[in-house]
């Protein structure tokens, strides 16, 4: 499979959805390169949003389409507002779909009901332990329960 032409490559990946190509990048070296090139992002991006918000949010500066595909894509999932959100263990500040802020982790354990729940103690507390981000963590971990005991009152 190493003596495959990038062209290959580049058709094969174009067959991906995001998920699957963020994946791939993972996989080796090579593959980080080939699955990070614009083109891809570029059509991915128009595939889901369309050719007019293309032109409106074509990436500038330094960014990537893969940047823009990434902030327009947690925009869908989180809003436009100022957020605390949580990934796994980690917590971001987020506005406007860029995170502004890496908040920290907790260790994950689970609740009575089987909810994932930030532990109370031992705290990673990485940018620093002030009293700012003992709230934040706070709302973050009251925002996760909430949206968990939605999640089963629908159900």
């Amino acid at each position: 499979m190493e003596g495959l032409p990038a062209d290959v490559w580049m058709k094969i990946f174009c067959l991906l959805d995001h998920q699957n190509l963020a994946t791939a990048q993972q996989v080796c070296r090579k593959w980080k390169v080939l699955a990070a090139d614009n083109n891809l992002w570029s059509n991915l991006f128009k595939e889901r949003w369309g050719s007019d918000h293309a032109a409106f949010y074509a990436p500038i500066d330094s960014r990537s389409w893969k940047d823009v595909y990434e902030v327009q894509d947690r925009c869908d999932r989180v809003g436009l507002g100022l957020k605390i959100i949580r990934e796994g263990g980690d917590y971001y500040l987020v506005h406007l779909g860029e995170v502004h802020r890496h908040l920290g982790s907790r260790p994950q354990g689970k609740g009575a009901d089987g909810c994932l729940l930030g532990s109370e103690i031992g705290v990673e507390e990485e940018p620093s332990s002030g009293i700012l981000d003992k709230i934040l963590f706070f709302l973050g971990d009251l925002e996760a329960a909430s949206a968990c005991g939605k999640r089963k009152r629908e159900v």
